[in-house]
């Protein structure tokens, strides 16, 4: 039986295509096309990518697509480095992956706006603030010192002493 290989390469050159037309129809870089006709499949990073290259090449081609890629899977399961599915069973997540996965559910558009009007709102608390601290008159008895000012012992400190009026002049 003849491998996937030589299945694309013969039924390629029945067809009386060159590696650059065959590049031009299915979209698929010549490299590509050469390895797969090699059966050099080392040069792909994983099998999804072998699988959809050799379905679009054999669709370009003609051929039964079932067949090549049925024939197509016993090949890779040969190989050391494809014979191995991904793994089924998730790792264990940690606290990096719940965050950035909570992340990913909020609305950002929503979010956004919501920053935008609480920045705002701050910026003018801060500036009304700022303005009232401003208009507030000096109290000028806050800075007097200890010895400047003392009131009777029999006066509570609330009140000022009147001054004593000048004797009337008749």
């Amino acid at each position: 039986m003849a491998t996937v290989a030589e299945q694309l390469r013969r039924a390629r050159e029945d067809q009386n295509l060159n590696i650059y037309q065959v590049a031009e129809i299915t979209k698929i870089k010549t490299d590509h096309i050469r390895a797969l006709e090699s059966g050099t499949y080392d040069s792909f990073s994983a099998p999804v990518y072998i699988r959809g290259f050799v379905r679009t090449y054999a669709k370009a081609l003609k051929l039964d697509v079932a067949q090549i890629t049925g024939d197509l899977d016993a090949e890779l399961s040969k190989t050391e480095k494809f014979a191995e599915p991904p793994p089924l069973v998730e790792r264990q997540r940690g606290a990096l992956d719940f965050f950035m996965l909570q992340l990913s559910k909020l609305n950002w558009r929503i979010l956004t706006v919501g920053a935008g009007i609480g920045f705002l709102m701050i910026v003018f608390v801060v500036g009304f603030r700022a303005c009232h601290s401003r208009q507030r008159p000096a109290d000028p008895l806050k800075d007097l010192g200890p010895g400047l000012y003392k009131p009777k012992p029999n006066q509570s400190g609330e009140k000022l002493p009147l001054p004593a009026t000048p004797p009337k002049k008749s």
